[in-house]
């Protein structure tokens, strides 16, 4: 696990790169913050607001991007308010904290600026709880947020901006429906049920640190589709807080609050989230929960039973979130995955054929957008099936099942990709096989997705000597192989939810 997360394979250096641009642009957002004269509850809002930023800002451009960042005060400066205004109201503010919290979830459904924002407006509701704001440390608050996030943007899209230079990511649409049957409403259900357990829970462990497990059943809902991963992402949450809460101890006590060492440790865990993030959500909590230790430290309260009130806060917190996904209008693992490898074969099939149309000599046609969107696709699939090849799942069978069909899935991405590389090639010429070729790639993807019966036998081609034509051959190969595995009995589904 240790291994996965530093030792993980970084392309163009990405994760390195953003975690370093966090660590530069939240020091620089806390050091404006003090230079101004803000105090030390102000600067620390202002930098949470600037990882917030950095952490959660993910539209595919960079356009975009900076257009959320710019609404982020629309909706963080009223909630904050409203924190605020209720914070000697118990019934009031629990109501209105959980309904910020579903609306957070729910909001979801308009993709990565949805998702920001909702973020954003519920971590500012947190934020009063964890602070204990008064109406009257508004305006210094305000300002605290809209400099830090002025600061966190002129690092992001001035000094470091390097995704300029990247193709912009394909961000893969939510699955649709309407009503109840969008995973966006049921998941908002789920969220609020579960806070409310959280916080009845968190409120007769501690009537001052409630609001740790409503945050713990908040961010096991985040980036989630189904009850599986849900409950994963739980069981890691708890984990990493565990692993966490010794090593705070052992690193921030001895410090005293002294602020330089601390202000240390607070970089290295803002970059142990940053860098973690995208490999493990383990070692993401674990880098919080140091962080969190960190900035307790400064604030003079940390000892021994409160990093333990806080572990005790982030089980309940989780086990509220996993009770309501159990219980509250469930989203099997099993229709979420099945949705995501559907769609996954369906661009296998654009891929192929755009690629195709290249080698015919169109000009107009392209792979490497679907491409793209292939891999955006697979990486779902994955999110999706983690339930299942997580190493302490007891259903061994469809564990390995679950992961012949993600290396299936896998070489058929591999097989893409080369294909794409050859249509690149100008000098490449057109196959009069590879009409046949691609032909027979649309029937075995109809056939997996369409749940009609299909030949699972590998079909036995010569050895081909042109390069696309091989890569074509061993994508039917591999389609082929799937229709077993996808294709079990109901009785024993793909992945069990």
């Amino acid at each position: 696990m240790l291994k996965r997360a530093f030792v993980a394979p970084d392309p163009g250096r990405i994760r390195l790169r953003f975690a370093s641009r966090a660590v530069l642009g939240i020091g620089l957002a806390v050091v404006v913050c003090g230079l101004v004269g803000h105090s030390l509850v102000a600067a620390i809002t202002g930098g949470l607001a600037a990882l917030l930023a950095l952490f959660t800002v993910t539209d595919p451009t960079v356009r975009g991007q900076a257009v959320t960042t710019a609404l982020l005060p629309a909706v963080g400066f009223p909630v904050l308010a409203l924190a605020a205004l209720l914070h000697d109201h118990p019934l009031a503010r629990d109501t209105a904290f959980l309904a910020v919290m579903g609306a957070g979830v729910y909001a979801r459904r308009w993709g990565p600026r949805g998702h920001a924002l909702g973020v954003f407006a519920f971590m500012a509701f947190f934020t009063t709880q964890f602070l204990h704001t008064l109406p009257g440390q508004l305006p210094e608050l305000y300002s605290a947020v809209a400099l830090s996030l002025l600061s966190a943007s002129a690092v992001r899209f001035g000094l470091w901006c390097y995704e300029r230079r990247l193709t912009a990511p394909a961000v893969p649409a939510p699955p649709a429906g309407t009503g109840l049957s969008r995973v966006t409403t049921r998941q908002a259900v789920q969220a609020v049920t579960g806070g409310a357990v959280a916080l009845m829970a968190g409120q007769l462990m501690s009537d001052q640190r409630w609001y740790w497990a409503v945050g713990a059943t908040w961010w096991v809902f985040v980036n989630t589709a189904s009850r599986g991963e849900t409950l994963v992402r739980g069981f890691r949450r708890v984990l990493g807080t565990l692993i966490g809460i010794p090593v705070g101890l052992a690193v921030v006590v001895p410090l005293h609050g002294a602020p330089v060492p601390t202000a240390l440790v607070v970089a290295a865990g803002i970059f142990g989230i940053f860098y973690t993030a995208a490999v493990s959500y383990t070692w993401m909590m674990f880098s919080v929960t140091v962080m969190a230790g960190a900035l307790y430290g400064s604030l003079g309260v940390l000892d021994p039973g409160l990093l333990a009130l806080r572990l005790g806060e982030t089980a309940v917190g989780a086990l509220g979130a996993m009770l309501a996904v159990l219980c509250v209008l469930p989203v099997t693992t099993h229709a979420t995955t099945d949705a995501w490898i559907q769609r996954a074969l369906r661009c296998v099939h654009a891929c192929t054929e755009e690629a195709a149309a290249r080698l015919s000599g169109s000009a107009t046609a392209d792979p490497a957008p679907r491409v793209a969107e292939l891999e955006a696709l697979l990486g779902r699939v994955r999110l999706s099936l983690a339930p299942l090849v997580h190493p302490l799942s007891p259903l061994r069978a469809r564990r390995a099942r679950a992961g012949h069909v993600l290396a299936l899935l896998d070489e058929c991405a591999r097989e893409v990709r080369g294909l794409a590389s050859v249509a690149a090639d100008p000098e490449a010429s057109h196959d009069a096989r590879l009409a046949a070729a691609c032909w027979r790639v649309e029937s075995a993807v109809e056939a997996l997705t369409g749940r009609t019966a299909v030949a699972s036998a590998v079909p036995a081609h010569p050895a081909a000597t042109e390069p696309a034509l091989a890569h074509l051959h061993s994508l039917e190969r591999a389609l082929a192989e799937l229709a077993a595995p996808l294709h079990s009995p109901p009785g024993a589904p793909l992945v069990t939810a």
